[in-house]
C-alpha cells in the first residue's frame, strides 16, 4: 500500500471565492458574461469581495487599465442597472461593488496624479447620463420603502464619492451631486426618528463635506439649501447627531474621572488627561480629539449658515422631544436672574442640550495644548462660540433667567490659583457658564508658546456678549471681579513676556481688545452691571492694579519712538485706549492719598478705599467711539486656509473608516448558500470552468 504524499504546508489550500475568480477574469480582459445569459443576475447574488477587487485593480499599470477599460465600464453599467432590481440582495451587492469600484478608482488616481484615471476608466460621453441615473436611484433608495441594508450601503457609496480626493474641491464627481442634489432626501432621513438613529451620522457628514465643495468659488446648492432650511424636525435631528457625539465624549471623560484611583486631585487629573490626550499624532488621545472634528465641523456649518438652527441649541436632546419653541426666551430686557425660582436642569441626571455639551466639551479639550490637533479642534470650538455670540436669539436664550443649567466645566489644576468651589455646580444662565469657560481659558494658557489666535477669539466672544448686554440692557448676575482679574492677569503676562512675544505676534492688537473691554465697563457699565457696587469694585480693581497699567503705558510710549515698529498703528490705538483708565487711576490715587493724610493712616482696608471711591466720582472722562462695535465674523479670507485643512482631515479620516464598512458583506446568506455560492473549490492544477447556464453561480 503506497503512502499519500503530503503537501509542503501540511494543509490544503484555502478555496478561492468564486467572485474573486470572476474579478480575475475581468481584469485579464476576458468577459465571462458571454457564457451565460443569466450571468449578471447570478453574479450580484455573490457577496462582493471589495478587498480582492481593490487588489486586482490596483496592481494594473496605466496601459493595462486602458486595455480592460471596457470590462470596468461594463461592471459599472451593470451595477447601475441592477439598482432597478426588486431583489434586495442584488441591490445591496451592486451598491457594495460600486463602493469598491469608486474607492479603487480614487485610490489609483491619487497614486498616479498625472494619469486621469476617471476619464480613462469611464466612458466620458456616457458619464453624465450614468451618474444622473445612479444618483436618481440613490435618491429613490434613501427615501423609498427598501431594506435598511440597502439604505446603509447607499449612504456608504455616497461617502465614498464625496471623500474620493483629499481636497474636496478637486473631486470632479461632486459636480454631479451639485447638479442632482440629494438635499431633500437627507432632510427626510434627519426628520424621521427611526431613520435618523440608524443613518443620521452619515447624513450629517455628507452634508458637511458637500457644503465645503468649492465653497468660496461657485454657487453651491447645499449651502443655499442648508442656510434656508426651516424644517424644525430636520434641524432638531441635525442637532441631535452633533450633540450625541459631544455628550458621549464628555460621558467617557466623566467615567474616566470616576475610575481613577488616586490620593490627590492633582494626580487624578494628570492621569486622566494623560490617558485621554498625548502629544504624538499617532497616539490614541489625539485620535479621540480628531474623531470629533467631523461632527464639530457639522455643528459649525449649521450655526454659521442657518439662523433657524439656533433654536435647537438649548433644546433638550431626546428622540421623543418636540422641536424647540422660542416663545419663552426672546425677552430683550432680561432681569437679574432669581436662581431660587428658576427651574434647574442638571446635565448629570437628564439628557442635556447642545450648548451644554459644547461648553463641557471645550473645557475638556482646552486642557491639552501640546499638539496641533487639539489646538485646531479648540479653534473650531471658539469659531462656533463666535457665531453663537453674534446671534440675537442665541444671546437672549443664554441670558434668559428662566432657563438655568448646572454645567460641569473641567478646570486644569494650577498651583498658583485656588478654584472657587462655591460656584461649581451652581445653576445659572448659560451666558454665565460661557463666561466661566472663557475665563478658564484665559488663566490657563499663559504659556511661552502663546496661542495668540485662540486668545483673540476668546476675547472676541467676551466682547460680543458684553455688547449684547449693553445693547439690550441685560443685567447678568455675574462675579465680574473674576473677569477683570483674568484680563489683568493676561495684560501682566503680555508685559512680562513682551521681549519674547513681540518677535512672534502682535501683542498690541490683543492688548487693545482687552483694554477696550475695560473701557466698555467704564463707559456703559450702568446699562448692564447688576448693581451699583459693581462700578465701585471696577474702579477699586483698576487702582489696586495700577502698576500693570502704568507699565503698559510705559511700554507703549517706548514703541511710539521706534521707527521700525511694524505694529505702529496698533501701538497708537493702545495708547489712546489707555486714556480713561490712566485718568481714573490718577484721580483716585490722589483722592486716596488725601484721605490717608487726613486720617493719619498708611495702609487702608478694601472697604475704606471703596468708600473713597463712592464719594469721589467727580472726574471727567473722554468719550471713546465704537466700544460696542465689532467686526462681524466672516470665514473668508481669514479662516479659509484653516477650514480647507480641517475639511481635508475630516475627508481622510472618513475615507479610512468607510473602507472598513464597504469591504464587509452586509447581506447574510444562509450557511448552505454560502457554501454553495461562495466557497466553490478551485483546483490548483486546472483552470476553473467558466460560468455556464447549467452551472449557476448562486441559487436565489
Amino acid at each position: 500500500m503506497t503512502s499519500r504524499k503530503r503537501s509542503g504546508s501540511g494543509s490544503s489550500k484555502r478555496p478561492k471565492e468564486k467572485v474573486v475568480y470572476i474579478y480575475e477574469l475581468f481584469f485579464k480582459g476576458e468577459n465571462p458574461e458571454n457564457q451565460s445569459s443569466e450571468f449578471w443576475q447570478e453574479f450580484f447574488l455573490l457577496p462582493p469581495n471589495v478587498e480582492s477587487f481593490d487588489n486586482e485593480m490596483t496592481r494594473l499599470t496605466g496601459e493595462q487599465l486602458i486595455a480592460v477599460r471596457g470590462n470596468i465600464n461594463l461592471i459599472f453599467t451593470k451595477c447601475i442597472e441592477m439598482l432597478e432590481s426588486s431583489h434586495p440582495k442584488r441591490i445591496c451587492n451592486s451598491l457594495q461593488t460600486l463602493c469598491g469600484l469608486f474607492y479603487t478608482v480614487f485610490k489609483k488616481s491619487s497614486a498616479e496624479p498625472t494619469f486621469d484615471v476617471i476619464r480613462t476608466i469611464f466612458e466620458f460621453k456616457l458619464m453624465d447620463q450614468q451618474m444622473k441615473t445612479l444618483l436618481k436611484h440613490c435618491h429613490e433608495i434613501l427615501i423609498g420603502d427598501v431594506s435598511e441594508n440597502a439604505r446603509f450601503m447607499c449612504l456608504k457609496l455616497l461617502l465614498v464619492l464625496v471623500t474620493g480626493t483629499d481636497n474636496v474641491s478637486q473631486n470632479v464627481l461632486l459636480e454631479y451631486l451639485m447638479i442632482h442634489s440629494l438635499f431633500d432626501a437627507f432632510v427626510r432621513l434627519l426628520s424621521d426618528p427611526s431613520l435618523r438613529s440608524q443613518h443620521g451620522h452619515d447624513v450629517v457628514i455628507l452634508l458637511t463635506v458637500l457644503v465645503n465643495y468649492r465653497k468660496h468659488e461657485s454657487s453651491n446648492p447645499y449651502i443655499v439649501q442648508l442656510s434656508i432650511l426651516a424644517d424644525e424636525l430636520a434641524l432638531n435631528g441635525y442637532g441631535q447627531m452633533t450633540s450625541s457625539a459631544l455628550i458621549d465624549f464628555c460621558r467617557q471623560y466623566m467615567q474616566s474621572l470616576s475610575n481613577v484611583q488616586s490620593s490627590s486631585w492633582f494626580s487624578s487629573l494628570s492621569n486622566i488627561v494623560g490617558n485621554m490626550f498625548v502629544s504624538d499624532e499617532g497616539c490614541e488621545r489625539v485620535q479621540q480629539i480628531k474623531a470629533n472634528n467631523s461632527l464639530l465641523l457639522a455643528l459649525y456649518e449649521a450655526v454659521h449658515l442657518n439662523r433657524n438652527f439656533i433654536t435647537t441649541l438649548a433644546h433638550t436632546q431626546t428622540e421623543s422631544s418636540a422641536p424647540p419653541s422660542p416663545s419663552n426666551t426672546l425677552q430683550i430686557n432680561t432681569p437679574v436672574p432669581d436662581l431660587q425660582a428658576a427651574p434647574m436642569i442638571d446635565m448629570t441626571q437628564y439628557p442635556t442640550n447642545l450648548l451644554v455639551a459644547v461648553f463641557q466639551y471645550c473645557s475638556i479639550v482646552m486642557q491639552d495644548n501640546k499638539n496641533e490637533s487639539s489646538i485646531a479642534n479648540l479653534k473650531l470650538c471658539f469659531l462656533i462660540l463666535t457665531c453663537i455670540s453674534e446671534d440675537q436669539y442665541a444671546n437672549s436664550m443664554m441670558h434668559d433667567s428662566n432657563l438655568t443649567f448646572k454645567v460641569i466645566l473641567h478646570r486644569a489644576h494650577m498651583r498658583h490659583r485656588k478654584i472657587n468651589t462655591e460656584r461649581i455646580g451652581k445653576s445659572q444662565p448659560l451666558a454665565a457658564t460661557l463666561l466661566d469657560l472663557l475665563l478658564e481659558f484665559i488663566v490657563s494658557h499663559l504659556l511661552k508658546k502663546f496661542p495668540m489666535e485662540l486668545y483673540l477669539l476668546c476675547i472676541g466672544v467676551i466682547h460680543r456678549i458684553l455688547c449684547y448686554q449693553k445693547r439690550c440692557r441685560v443685567r447678568l448676575n455675574y462675579p465680574w471681579k473674576e473677569l477683570w482679574a483674568a484680563l489683568i492677569g493676561l495684560l501682566r503676562f503680555l508685559v512680562t513676556q513682551e521681549q519674547n512675544l513681540v518677535k512672534k505676534c502682535n501683542i498690541f492688537h490683543l492688548s487693545v481688545q482687552v483694554i477696550n473691554i475695560f473701557n466698555l465697563f467704564i463707559t456703559y457699565g450702568d446699562t448692564f452691571l447688576a448693581t451699583t457696587n459693581s462700578y465701585d469694585e471696577l474702579y477699586y480693581e483698576l487702582n489696586r492694579e495700577e502698576k500693570i497699567f502704568t507699565e503698559i503705558h510705559a511700554m507703549v510710549l517706548r514703541y511710539t519712538t521706534m521707527q521700525d515698529c511694524e505694529y505702529k498703528e496698533d501701538v497708537i490705538k493702545l495708547l489712546n485706549s489707555l486714556v480713561n483708565i490712566l485718568a481714573i487711576i490718577k484721580h483716585f490715587q490722589n483722592k486716596i492719598k488725601e484721605w490717608l493724610a487726613e486720617q493719619g493712616l498708611s495702609t487702608p482696608t478694601e472697604d475704606q478705599i471703596l468708600e473713597v471711591v463712592r464719594k469721589n466720582y467727580d472726574l471727567t472722562l473722554k468719550l471713546q467711539d465704537s466700544l460696542d462695535h465689532y467686526e462681524r465674523y466672516a470665514e473668508a479670507p481669514r479662516h479659509k486656509a484653516f477650514f480647507t485643512s480641517m475639511v481635508r482631515d475630516v475627508v481622510i479620516d472618513t475615507r479610512k473608516n468607510i473602507y472598513g464598512y464597504v469591504k464587509e458583506a452586509i447581506p447574510i446568506l444562509p450557511e448552505q448558500e454560502i457554501m454553495a455560492a461562495n466557497l466553490t473549490p478551485v483546483p490548483t492544477n486546472s483552470a476553473p470552468s467558466l460560468v455556464t447556464p447549467t452551472t449557476p453561480i448562486a441559487t436565489q
